[in-house]
């Protein structure tokens, strides 16, 4: 688009939208993440469950700053 000398609002606009369907995407795998990874490991217990909640704490943690 910007090669092409696109209206800089029309290029802002499609990157939000990108963006948008970025974070949905991530959210819908964090998720799916957490309702089988994390759930599975929290089952078993021990060291497995809680590297499993951090790391989900930690995607989070990630999503939340961007």
């Amino acid at each position: 688009m910007i090669n092409e000398e696109t209206y800089c609002i029309d290029i802002l606009t499609q990157i939000s939208s990108i963006t948008s369907a970025l974070n949905n995407v991530a959210l819908s795998l964090l998720d799916d993440h957490v309702r089988h990874c994390v759930v599975r490991a929290a089952q078993t217990d021990g060291p497995a469950a809680e590297e499993k909640l951090t790391e989900a704490a930690d995607a989070i943690a990630r999503l939340v700053r961007s």
